[in-house]
């Protein structure tokens, strides 16, 4: 019986007559040309060699270990779920960046917005000393003048990748003034409802109170005088000064023309010496004047004695001429109503445009966490409160008034770059986070789908022996059969 395994016979004596069977097998070498099977195997053998060597060829000429899912399929999943977490990261750095260059280019602009609210400040000190001819506060209005523009030209013109930064948005909106006290002095409180209360130190007789610049001093009526008269002087002893001479009150006379010569008058002798223009000066030092001709409430003698009902009337007109400074929208804007010393301001409105809005985002994921948000107000003449100001007034009150205007834009100004400032801060620090993350992951990628360089040379040397000596094993096994033919001649 023949068995043909792998190209060998095996011949095993089953018991013929006169033969002893044997239990060992004898092994045989048959010649086979159908079936080369040694030539198949080393085929094989040479095809796997070169898969292989075709595979760590592939690895080391692209650097990646995974170059098809076949290679690694959890590993492709993870590494691609990386890969797009990296290209989103890189991309959110930039944006940060372009958010930083639009945020540096607004706020130089600022900066020179700054620098010419600045030199508007110096003029309107200038302007506002009495040693200024009215040509020399013309002239520097024209200085205001032109600053007041390029303030605007700057807000309308600043752009970042044609985006405008100090235009502000489309629309607008009405803003309310900020309140003036006028220099008066007192308490200036912001209601938030679009008024202002301002409460005036009081004012007696006898006060001193600066309004507009020029000082007045509280007078009195005739009521008003004999009134305080009849209150702080006694019977007996007291003193008074009426006109610069000093009286002792008595409670009667003991020779009515000796004791008037020697200063001693009663009470109601003393108060007859009271009349308009008198200037009545008690114990306690509070000195009243009993003013002349009042009925308008200034003394006809000395413009700068009022009542301060009149004084109260000054610092309404100072608190209106203060307070429109800048309104552009609802003329007349400011409304002030007095109650004593009690002031209720109405304050003026400028129309502008709404706030410039727009978010930068910086991360590779929707979340809008990632959203970080810039706001910039129009840096116009309008929203700073500066149109249209005007210090070429004779009085140089005006430009006094509009030092404090001025005042209230350079904090407005001041607090736009704050918050600007701010938000470059934060992207920075934003930036340098990015970077960070971004390295790491493409680090933690790389370990899974870039190639060992050293173990795959490794593997091609290895792969490239095994390829040749497969090669050399094939072409010997394919030889194998040329004895075949040698029996066949």
């Amino acid at each position: 019986m023949v068995h043909a395994i792998h190209g060998i016979s095996k011949h095993i004596n089953t018991g013929a007559k006169g033969f002893t069977p044997n239990i060992y097998h004898k092994e045989v070498t048959t010649m086979i040309v159908q079936h080369n099977i040694t030539a198949m195997n080393a085929n094989r053998m040479l095809g796997m060699t070169t898969n292989s060597l075709s595979k760590s060829t592939e690895k080391l000429s692209s650097g990646y270990r995974i170059n098809r899912a076949a290679d690694d399929a959890a590993g492709l999943t993870i590494s691609e779920k990386m890969r797009k977490q990296i290209r989103g990261l890189d991309q959110a750095s930039t944006n940060a960046e372009d958010g930083v260059s639009a945020v540096q280019t607004a706020e130089g602009a600022l900066t020179e917005v700054h620098s010419m609210l600045q030199r508007m400040n110096e003029l309107a000190v200038q302007a506002s000393n009495g040693t200024n001819s009215q040509s020399d506060r013309q002239a520097i209005q024209d200085e205001i003048s032109q600053l007041t523009t390029e303030i605007d030209r700057v807000a309308e013109t600043t752009k970042f990748n044609e985006t405008y930064l100090l235009k502000g948005d489309k629309g607008t909106k009405d803003i309310t003034l900020e309140a003036h006290d006028a220099g008066l002095k007192g308490s200036l409180t912001n209601n938030g409802d679009g008024t202002a209360t301002f409460v005036m130190d009081a004012l007696e007789a006898g006060d001193s109170v600066s309004i507009g610049g020029k000082t007045y001093t509280i007078g009195s009526s005739m009521t008003e005088v004999t009134a305080k008269f009849e209150k702080q002087v006694k019977d007996k002893d007291d003193t008074v000064t009426i006109n610069g001479k000093e009286y002792t009150i008595v409670e009667n006379y003991g020779d009515k023309d000796t004791d008037q010569k020697a200063g001693k008058f009663t009470k109601a002798d003393a108060k007859a010496l009271i009349a308009e223009g008198s200037t009545v000066t008690f114990a306690n030092g509070k000195t009243m004047k009993a003013m002349k001709g009042a009925d308008d409430g200034v003394d006809d003698e000395d413009n700068t004695i009022i009542t301060a009902d009149h004084a109260y009337d000054l610092a309404e007109n100072e608190l209106l001429a203060a307070n429109k400074i800048g309104v552009t929208k609802d003329t007349p804007a400011v409304a002030v109503a007095a109650t004593d010393n009690t002031f209720t301001i109405t304050l003026g409105k400028a129309e502008v445009a709404n706030t410039l809005s727009f978010s930068l985002h910086v991360g590779s994921d929707a979340d809008m966490t990632n959203k970080i948000q810039v706001n910039i107000e129009t840096m116009n003449s309008d929203y700073l409160g500066v149109k249209n100001l005007n210090v070429a007034d004779d009085s140089g009150k005006a430009a006094t008034y509009a030092i404090d205007a001025i005042a209230d834009a350079v904090s407005k100004v001041s607090s736009q770059r704050s918050a600007l400032g701010a938000v470059q801060n934060r992207l920075e620090h934003t930036i340098d986070n990015l970077d960070n993350v971004v390295e790491n992951t493409t680090s933690a990628e790389s370990r899974i789908r870039d190639t060992d360089m050293a173990e795959e040379m490794v593997a091609y040397s290895k792969n490239n022996i095994l390829q040749q000596a497969g090669q050399s094993m094939l072409a010997q096994a394919n030889q194998a059969n040329q004895g075949v033919l040698s029996l066949l001649q």
